[in-house]
């Protein structure tokens, strides 16, 4: 089960609710039968990420999301932590808008793509294709949840 911060006031024009964001990740971690383990989600502001993108990565400025695996092997430590992950709502309110995406679909795409790192994929086809499958699988559920 996720550990979900908020560490920042969304944008005004984040599209999702605290809700829908919960929606989603309850949706992720059923459709990855996560039912065992857990990780942290931390939904900042472009000004975090950018600190931890430098702290951590040595990488200049914003991010939409970075994942930190709690091991290697993607198996979780012995408590069944696989590790956290840093959102940005900001750099997200920008790439909805800027790539025309659908809100939840993008959100899910991102948030797929950090567990799959904190599950010890590498970015390849593999990794593609799963988070593709995720986003078809997940996103229209999300859809009838919040839309209803």
């Amino acid at each position: 089960m996720a550990d979900i911060t908020y560490d920042t006031i969304p944008h005004p024009l984040f599209p999702l609710s605290r809700g829908e964001v919960e929606d989603a990740v309850e949706l992720l971690e059923n459709f990855f039968g996560m039912e065992e383990l857990n990780f942290g989600l931390r939904i900042v502001d472009d000004g975090r990420i950018a600190n931890v993108n430098s702290a951590y990565l040595n990488c200049t400025g914003p991010t939409n999301v970075l994942s930190f695996p709690s091991t290697e092997d993607g198996k979780g430590d012995e408590q069944g932590n696989l590790g956290e992950i840093v959102l940005s709502v900001d750099t997200l309110n920008r790439e909805i808008k800027l790539y025309g995406q659908n809100p939840e679909e993008h959100f899910v795409r991102l948030l797929t793509h950090a567990l799959l790192h904190l599950m010890g994929y590498d970015h390849g086809p593999e990794m593609f294709s799963i988070t593709d499958s995720a986003v078809e699988s997940v996103s229209p559920d999300l859809r009838l949840r919040t839309r209803g």
